[in-house]
C-alpha cells in the first residue's frame, strides 16, 4: 500500500527522487530484513509493540540496530497490572490492542534488561473502555496510552543522580523555538539555565540533540538523588477512582 502512494507523495512534497525505503517484516525479527547493527538513528512506532508476541525480542532488536545515542520513540498501550492468560488468548481483546498490553512496571524492567536503562515517559492518558462487553471482560484493569523515548546509551545510572549539572537550550530545533520537551518532566525553555540529572545531561549531550544545547558541569561531583526523583506508577489518572489506600 505504501509503495502504491510513493510517487504521489514524492511529487506532493517536491522530491526529485524517493527518499524512503519500505521493508515488509516483523519488528521482533529485524535481522531478517538485513538491518545492520548500529545502523539506525531513530525508530518510531505507533501502537504496534502490544501486538508483538515476543516483546523482549522487539526491544533486543531495536537496541541492536540503533546507533550509540540512537532512540526508540514510540506510543503504545499499557496496563496497571499483569493481564490474565485467559484474556491474552481472547482474539477480540487482543485485536483491540488491550490484552497484549504490558504491565507498565514489567515494561520498565524489560527495557532495562535489554539495554534501555532509563526509559523516559513523554505523554500518557487513561483509556476509557466504552464497550460494555469489553469492560466486563477486563474488570478492574486500567489501561493507558503512553509515549516513551528509549535511548541507546551505555552506562546510564539506575536512578536520577545529581552531579550539579545544567543545560541551556538554544532554541534551534525546528518547530521548537521557545522550548524543548525531552519528556513529561523536562520542559526546557529557550535560554534558561535548567538543572538536570546525570542521565538527562547525557541524553542531551550524547545524542543528536547535542548541537542544540550548552552544557555546564561534569561528573566530578555528586550530591545524591536528584530532587523530585520518585517511584510509583508513572501515569496520571484523569478519572478519580475510590479505592482503599495502602503502602508498599
Amino acid at each position: 500500500v505504501a509503495r502504491q502512494h510513493e510517487k504521489y507523495h514524492q511529487k506532493a512534497f517536491g522530491y526529485k527522487r524517493s527518499n524512503v525505503r519500505f521493508l515488509h517484516g516483523y519488528i521482533e525479527r529485524l535481522h531478517e530484513l538485513e538491518l545492520a547493527d548500529a545502523s539506525v538513528d531513530v525508530i518510531v512506532s505507533n501502537c504496534v509493540i502490544n501486538l508483538a508476541p515476543d516483546k523482549a525480542a522487539v526491544l533486543r532488536e531495536a537496541f541492536r540496530v540503533l546507533k550509540p545515542g540512537g532512540e526508540l520513540y514510540f506510543s503504545d498501550v499499557y496496563s496497571d497490572r499483569r493481564i490474565p492468560l485467559t484474556l491474552t488468548q481472547d482474539p477480540v481483546l487482543y485485536g483491540e490492542c488491550l490484552s497484549g498490553a504490558l504491565y507498565w512496571n514489567d515494561f520498565l524492567q524489560l527495557s532495562r534488561k535489554h539495554g534501555f536503562t532509563d526509559p523516559r515517559l513523554i505523554d500518557d492518558r487513561p483509556i476509557d473502555i466504552s464497550n460494555p462487553e469489553l469492560a466486563e471482560k477486563t474488570g478492574n484493569i486500567r489501561f493507558y496510552s503512553a509515549t516513551y523515548r528509549l535511548f541507546k546509551l551505555q552506562d546510564l545510572e539506575l536512578a536520577c543522580e545529581d552531579h550539579g549539572q545544567s543545560v541551556v537550550y538554544r532554541g534551534t530545533i525546528p518547530h521548537h523555538r521557545h522550548a524543548f520537551r525531552l519528556d513529561k518532566h523536562h520542559f526546557i525553555e529557550t535560554g534558561r539555565q535548567f538543572p538536570v540529572c546525570g542521565n538527562t545531561w547525557r541524553m542531551l549531550h550524547d545524542t543528536r540533540f547535542m548541537k542544540h544545547f550548552d552544557f555546564y558541569g561534569n561528573f566530578d561531583l555528586h550530591f545524591g538523588i536528584f530532587p523530585g526523583c520518585g517511584m510509583g506508577i508513572p501515569f496520571d489518572d484523569a478519572i478519580r477512582v475510590d479505592q482503599t489506600s495502602g503502602c508498599c
